[in-house]
């Protein structure tokens, strides 16, 4: 087996080694560090939790001056097992790519991180183990306390149907815009009843659509409207001011705190919804408020143009 060849199947520690730079760095690993979780592309891997594994290694700069016995000094295991967690109940994800990178990218928030390499494998998915590795360096990695910092609190607004249609409608968006926050609407089903069938999780995803095919009729009614379905899409209209319309079906099921409401309260879905995006509030036109909600709430009749 040339070098190469077994260095591809090698530990990522065995990795580090063979491709450190001049500068010498210390490393640290966790090794075979398994955990279950709901994590797939496939409608077979949801709803079901399956083994992944891990293993890391972290290059860090050597210690000037004596240790002391000292864990403050040091990158303490502990952040890298934390780092694993925090990206696993952020939100439920598709790839082991992604997860890879967000847990590197993760690890390099620390001071003393300078090349992080994550190998993980899914256990449960055949007779062996599948998997991904990358390697990922200081310099390449977004600094993602910046990024938190700089996505501003949304206003979110919820609009009923007849809100929809309402001729201030125009109006509401640019009182709205005048308050110079992020803005993100959201809607419920149309009046037109969707389908019904017995299964529970293929009826959560009709009406999940139902609301989608909404937010598309409002899009349609103002161009200042763009209807969006991911955090990613979210994150980048928070910060460039664009006015989102929320699809819901994706954040809804790939959630790891899964909204015990269903997609037919939709007004309790955006309550939910707003609470994960901290907004400052989230405005009701037309609907009536949710019994509970963590955000503050407020109502507009949809007779009423001033907001």
């Amino acid at each position: 087996m040339t070098t190469d060849t077994r260095l591809a199947f090698a530990h990522p520690s065995e990795r580090a080694a063979a491709t450190a730079g001049p500068e010498p760095l210390d490393r640290i690993s966790l090794r075979d560090h398994i955990v279950s979780v709901e994590i797939g592309a496939f409608q077979a891997e949801r709803g079901v939790t399956q083994r992944i594994c891990f293993n890391v290694v972290v290059e860090v700069r050597p210690l000037t001056g004596p240790v002391d016995d000292d864990v403050d000094r040091i990158l303490s295991y502990d952040r890298v097992t934390e780092a694993i967690a925090y990206e696993l109940s952020d939100e439920r994800l598709n790839l082991l790519e992604t997860l890879a990178e967000r847990v590197a990218d993760r690890i390099l928030l620390e001071r003393q991180a300078m090349r992080v390499f994550v190998r993980i494998e899914k256990l449960d998915r055949g007779p062996g183990a599948l998997g991904v590795e990358i390697v990922r360096a200081r310099d390449a990695a977004p600094d993602a306390r910046t990024d938190a910092a700089e996505v501003p609190h949304p206003e979110l607004v919820y609009l009923s149907n007849d809100a929809i249609a309402s001729s201030h409608l125009a109006g509401w968006l640019d009182q709205l815009h005048a308050m110079g926050r992020p803005l993100i609407l959201c809607v419920g089903a149309s009046d037109t009843p969707a389908p019904h069938v017995a299964h529970k999780m293929a009826q959560r995803r009709i009406d999940l659509l139902a609301i989608e095919q909404n937010a598309w009729v409002l899009a349609s009614k103002d161009d200042r409207c763009v209807v969006v379905a991911t955090r990613t899409e979210l994150n980048w209209a928070l910060k460039n001011g664009q006015t989102s319309v929320w699809a819901p079906s994706k954040i809804v099921l790939d959630s790891v705190d899964t909204p015990s409401v269903q997609p037919r309260d939709a007004v309790a879905l955006a309550a939910w919804f707003a609470a994960t995006f901290d907004a400052t509030e989230m405005l009701v036109i037309g609907a009536d408020l949710p019994a509970q909600a963590s955000v503050p709430l407020r109502a507009v009749p949809v007779d009423q143009g001033v907001l």
